[in-house]
């Protein structure tokens, strides 16, 4: 089976979620899923449960500002932290024991310079063929986009932030 790659982006909620959900039906069908997350410092629900389940889970360490919030030394670090994050889940792709990987965020870290496109593109480009990939978050470069199998885009027409109700655990995170 040729392992295809998927895109979920857009400014709606969901994409991780998503993510989740397709990790929860390979695990459920005895595949092995890699779950890594880019951007998020906090813990959000989806992690322990596929923990549990048998994914390996690997994120990138991040601090509580957003990446607009951080000094350029600050960003520095975190960008630093996320190569390095990418590159141990790149040794664990090649490894050629997982049937999907997702990088959740991966769009973003690319889109706010914390991860270098090319070096997104080139695991795309070297991962193995059987290996299925999902990668959330905003706004696509076209390289990306052009080396997407799937393409779903989440868009936002309405939103509890909208009437100031906060993020909620177990839903938004």
């Amino acid at each position: 089976m040729a392992g295809l790659i998927h895109l979920y982006v857009g400014d709606g909620k969901g994409k991780t979620t998503a993510a989740a959900g397709l990790a929860l039906r390979a695990l459920g069908c005895g595949r092995k899923v890699l779950f890594g997350q880019f951007l998020k410092g906090r813990p959000t629900g989806e992690i322990a449960p596929l923990a549990r389940q048998g994914a390996k889970v690997m994120r990138a360490k991040v601090g509580e500002k957003f990446i607009f919030q951080m000094s350029p030394e600050e960003k520095e670090e975190t960008a630093r932290l996320h190569i390095q994050a990418l590159e141990e889940m790149e040794r664990e792709i090649r490894t050629g024991q997982y049937d999907l990987a997702i990088l959740d965020e991966a769009v973003d870290a690319v889109n706010t310079g914390i991860i270098p496109l090319e070096k997104l593109t080139a695991l795309l480009d070297s991962k193995p063929a059987e290996l299925e990939v999902v990668l959330t978050g905003r706004n696509p470069p076209p390289e990306i986009v052009e080396r997407s199998d799937y393409y779903t885009e989440f868009v936002c027409r309405k939103h509890p932030y909208q009437k100031g109700i906060p993020a909620r655990e177990g839903i938004e995170y």
